[in-house]
């Protein structure tokens, strides 16, 4: 389809305003803006449901995605991420996903999906095998010169585009607390951080999410406002709260550097932070996702939920409520490794949307900025690359 086929569609979306951010980096790194045109004429021709849809990236094996082409087919998520653990090796993934971007541009209407996954290193990759490199721990990674990190995750990156993934969940951007170490259940226990120090951290967030960019697969930092400082692991507890990390945490300054630096996706954490926002979990929290990541940090990009399909941390709200909670709150795109609760959130979202003109517009903000970072990486078809 020519760019804007639809040309008459594409005057009907108003532009949503800008997100408020800092003045762009020296080496950005989001790609140039293209017309929104493209974007708007796409979001046009879509049904309300797939409109939705977009909102969602779906937990699939990576050892058979395609044993979920009938859910996709049925639901039609903007996306899915790899799950699990494969040895398969990179011809093979590229094999299956190649297949579920079929089934998934088939059901949205030949809109392209966003195929991630967590290779982030060490006991935290879940595709090996054939063309795939091992990545050590990030513990390890932070010991590294920053060129060498860089250049190291450049060539990570090339074997996931090799592979048919677009996105990774990675890098995490958490600040371990030293006090924790390995007491720490998700971060210091599987040495995924960085390092204990925020300056080291940021500088080698960067570093990964650079080398991520120059292979041409979008990064996510993780997991707002830091998972450093919180004992509990949040997919396995409901209890996991942090009582010291403040607005104006040094351990904030990666999660800062990043939004300066315009890293594309950002995933919030799950846990709760009494000193920020006692009453509600980050995931829910205006106070965390709008006033101190879109307001005050300035961050610009998508914001992804960590997942809110298996979580223990969120399993006492229904799934529809989960999904709608994070929009609400100002997310983007809703993480669900369960496959049974995707239906029940498009259907709590489309609902809220109609009775609430505000979520409404929030949803709508959010699948326009969705559609326009799909742009970016060619997975739309009035896309001129």
């Amino acid at each position: 389809m020519a760019a804007c086929a639809v040309a008459m569609a594409c005057a009907a979306i108003p532009p949503a305003p800008a997100r408020p951010g800092p003045a762009p980096a020296s080496a950005p790194l989001l790609p140039s803006p293209t017309p929104v045109s493209c974007a708007q004429a796409t979001w046009e021709a879509m049904t309300p449901r797939a409109r939705v849809g977009q909102l969602f990236l779906l937990g699939v094996p990576a050892s058979g995605a395609d044993r979920l082409a009938s859910t996709i087919e049925r639901l039609a998520p903007g996306g899915v991420f790899l799950t699990g653990r494969s040895t398969a090796g990179v011809a093979a993934t590229a094999a299956a996903t190649a297949t579920v971007q079929r089934f998934g541009a088939s059901a949205s209407g030949g809109v392209g999906m966003f195929v991630a996954t967590d290779q982030e290193g060490g006991q935290v990759q879940v595709l090996s095998g054939p063309g795939f490199s091992p990545i050590p721990t990030a513990k390890v990674q932070g010991s590294w010169d920053f060129e060498v990190l860089q250049a190291a995750a450049t060539g990570w990156g090339q074997q996931l585009r090799a592979a048919g993934v677009n996105v990774n969940l990675a890098p995490v951007a958490d600040v371990l607390s030293p006090a924790l170490g390995s007491a720490n259940a998700a971060i210091g226990r599987y040495h995924r951080a960085f390092g204990t120090d925020p300056q080291v951290v940021s500088d080698h967030v960067l570093a990964f999410t650079r080398g991520m960019r120059d292979a041409g697969v979008v990064s996510t930092v993780k997991h707002f406002p830091g998972l450093g400082g919180v004992r509990d692991n949040t997919d396995f507890s409901a209890g996991a709260i942090d009582q010291h990390t403040t607005a104006t945490d040094p351990a904030l300054l990666p999660f800062t550097r990043a939004s300066n630096a315009e890293t594309p996706w950002l995933m919030v954490s799950s846990a709760v932070y009494t000193k920020i926002d006692p009453d509600h979990a980050a995931t829910f929290s205006a106070a965390i996702i709008t006033t101190l990541l879109q307001e005050k940090i300035g961050y610009r990009g998508l914001i992804v939920s960590d997942d809110l399909g298996r979580a223990e941390q969120v399993a006492a709200l229904a799934p529809g409520q989960r999904a709608a909670r994070f929009l609400a709150a100002g997310g983007d795109i809703v993480v669900t490794a369960d496959p049974a609760t995707l239906g029940p959130m498009i259907d709590e979202v489309l609902s809220a949307a109609t009775t609430e003109p505000g979520f409404a517009v929030r949803i709508t903000d959010a699948q326009r900025r969705i559609l326009e970072a799909k742009t970016h990486l060619g997975l739309l078809r009035c896309a001129s690359h």
